[in-house]
């Protein structure tokens, strides 16, 4: 019998242990991935990839027990050898090696020049080839930073009282209703893939008074753009006994700027490989759905096409219109129409054809949809009425209102958007994993 006494120290080391001080001009033992190799002759510079970055290695003829001819671009090597200073290698270190240790060896050659800075390839071949592709350095750094939103996402709103909680994405209904809906046979009942966890969170905030999840969300639009997708993350919070739905608006500015914060101090190194520029989040101006309409029609000469929504093209002229007037990356849009709104809306009191609602855009295009919600029993039921739905499906839903919910209200961010304009791509399946559209369900 054996006693499993927790994680093992390694007797391999990682780039941060190597940066240590004192290090230098120690023998040390480190594993990784054969990311590219540079012969110049006697000497040969094996680049290895490790989680955290590119660590150089230093093969000398005669020196160093193997033969370079041995070693190919994706080994998975273990070796031992001299860590010593290099002005001129990532990080300013390097490892003369003294062994290597082959640990695998890949069956055929690579697909993408995955060790070039840039591998100048098709977004459709790093898709094919998606887990392939990912192991370039600057592909990779955009789902570092993505890691750095959720993170900065998730402890931000921890340390306000939130609660994390994980709900269906199978359901009976949808929140949103609507075409868009990937239909299913539940063990030969109708069911739904969730477009959103709205119903789940406005329930639960009778439980915690405020939730959040990061979890996936299904929309059967025929879409073939840029900018939407089939599955994406949805960064969903819901919060109780607010004033109004600027609470809201506010805890979402409290979560960029944390998120910016901690972007800049972990994530550094990501930030630098691709050349991002972190966007101001001190203060976020918010105006008026009618009224921003109305200043971007006069300042551009656009005229005004949909009352009722905002446009792609209005959307890149709202945030060119905050970014030259008020010198803003991100703009509230508030008071959307209670018509392009869902039932559980809140219409504004003073006029109902409106909500208190609002989208947040970020350089040119909308991240995120919130406001607040319908809390009384009677008044959501009449909004049903008026709109000619039915209870089917929602039972459960209205009861926890039957049963009495405080004033709350939330927001959905969508997350591979938010990375798509922080890191300044233009298609958001540049900062999705593994896309979901009208043509790929693979890989």
């Amino acid at each position: 019998m054996e006693l499993v006494k927790g994680v093992k120290k390694e007797e391999t080391l990682e780039i941060g242990e190597l940066l240590a001080e004192g290090m230098s001009g120690k023998e040390v033992k480190v594993n990784g991935a054969v990311h590219t190799i540079r012969d110049m002759g006697n000497v040969a510079f094996v680049i290895l990839r490790k989680r955290e970055g590119l660590l150089q290695c230093v093969y000398e003829e005669g020196v160093t027990k193997f033969d370079l001819k041995e070693l190919k671009e994706a080994d998975t090597v273990e070796v031992t050898g001299t860590l010593t200073e290099s002005e001129k290698a990532p990080n300013g270190i390097e490892i003369r090696l003294d062994t290597v240790k082959v640990l695998s060896e890949p069956a055929e050659p690579m697909p993408l020049p995955i060790s070039k800075w840039k591998m100048n390839t098709s977004l459709e071949a790093k898709l094919n080839y998606r887990a392939i592709s990912l192991r370039n350095v600057r592909e990779r750094a955009k789902f570092r930073i993505q890691e750095g939103i959720v993170r900065g996402f998730r402890d931000f709103l921890y340390q306000e009282g939130f609660t994390e909680i994980h709900t269906p994405k199978i359901g009976a209904k949808s929140a949103e209703g609507g075409a868009n809906l990937f239909r299913l046979d539940y063990f030969h009942r109708p069911a739904v893939l969730q477009q959103s966890p709205q119903f789940y969170k406005q329930m639960m905030v009778g439980v915690f008074d405020r939730v959040f999840e990061t979890a996936p969300v299904f929309r059967a639009e025929k879409h073939n753009t840029k900018r939407h997708l089939n599955e994406y993350t949805s960064l969903d919070f819901e919060m109780g006994y607010i004033d109004g739905f600027e609470d809201l608006m506010g805890m979402e500015t409290g979560f960029l700027q944390y998120t910016m914060k901690l972007l800049e101090k972990e994530y550094a190194k990501e930030l630098k490989l691709l050349s991002v520029e972190l966007p101001k989040t001190d203060e976020i101006p918010a105006v008026r759905f009618d009224e921003i309409k109305r200043l971007v029609s006069e300042e551009y000469g656009r005229k005004i096409r949909s009352p009722y929504d905002l446009e792609p093209e209005e959307e890149v002229l709202i945030s060119r219109y905050a970014k030259e007037k008020w010198d803003a990356d991100f703009v509230f849009v508030t008071h959307y129409p209670s018509k392009k709104r869902p039932f559980y809306a809140m219409d504004d009191p003073e006029d109902p054809t409106y909500t208190l609602s609002f989208d947040l855009l970020f350089r040119g295009m909308e991240i995120t949809t919130g406001g607040q919600r319908i809390h009384d029993y009677n008044m959501l039921l009449e909004k049903m009425e008026k709109r000619g739905m039915t209870e089917e499906g929602m039972e459960q839903y209205l009861s926890a209102f039957k049963h009495g919910m405080p004033p709350h209200g939330g927001l959905g961010i969508g997350m591979e958007r938010l990375t798509m304009k922080l890191v300044g791509e233009d298609n958001v399946r540049e900062t999705t994993l593994f896309p979901r559209d009208l043509s790929r369900l693979e890989p």
